[in-house]
């Protein structure tokens, strides 16, 4: 589902040049859970920007799905996260300006799909917030919108989920709630799962865990 060959990435600070990943390689199986440990400045969130397309390597290159990302330009990058990928984010990422339910439908609408206001009171009633499909995120608990980015994320049934340290901004009643949510929706829809965590418990929840340092895969262990 995801390979990721000799992955590098480097930034220019001033006169010098910064390397946050260097020569990353792993591959990634369709339906497997997969965790990226390490310490804040390792590169984690580098390394699931270009995972995702988000982002463009200076060397190296990422194969979602088939399809060699390096080798396309921004707008085709965006149609094939659109097509395939999910995202969580710490910082929930909603649109202020819309509902529950509206956010729950922009990546619908964005598909030209049918019916999206059903699918998404569907998702919504999944993570237990049909109730509060009309309210706006400022009316919602830091949990509930967490739980309202979780049914987005799903909305385009991904081919793979990538989440950015989707329980960092909630309390550990909150985040457990939400971890579970993930993992079950997950499995309901044989997606592919790709987490960066600081929660080490966490990230035992899933099949494979890879620890970087420095921009350095260093370790790799099975669950």
């Amino acid at each position: 589902m995801l390979e990721v060959q000799h992955l590098t990435k480097t930034y220019q600070s001033g006169n010098r040049q910064l390397t946050v990943l260097d020569n990353v390689s792993f591959a990634i199986e369709a339906g497997e859970t997969f965790s990226i440990v390490g310490p804040s400045g390792s590169g984690k969130t580098t390394l699931l920007g270009l995972c995702a397309g988000l982002d463009r390597a200076s060397s190296g290159s990422v194969i979602l799905n088939g399809i060699r990302l390096d080798e396309l330009n921004e707008d085709e990058r965006a149609a094939v996260r659109n097509q395939y990928v999910g995202f969580i984010f710490q910082n929930f990422q909603l649109l202020p300006t819309l509902t529950a339910l509206e956010n729950v439908m922009v990546p619908l609408e964005l598909r030209g799909e049918r019916n999206v206001s059903k699918i998404a009171m569907e998702l919504l009633d999944r993570v237990g917030l049909a109730a509060r499909h009309h309210h706006y995120p400022s009316q919602l608990s830091g949990g509930e919108q967490q739980r309202i980015s979780l049914a987005r994320a799903f909305s385009n049934r991904p081919r793979i989920l990538f989440a950015d340290e989707p329980t960092g901004n909630l309390d550990e009643e909150t985040s457990q709630k939400v971890e579970s949510l993930i993992f079950d929706l997950n499995k309901e829809a044989g997606t592919t799962l790709v987490l960066v965590t600081h929660d080490l418990e966490l990230a035992r929840r899933t099949n494979r865990i890879i620890q970087l340092k420095g921009g350095k895969l260093v370790s790799e262990s099975y669950a």
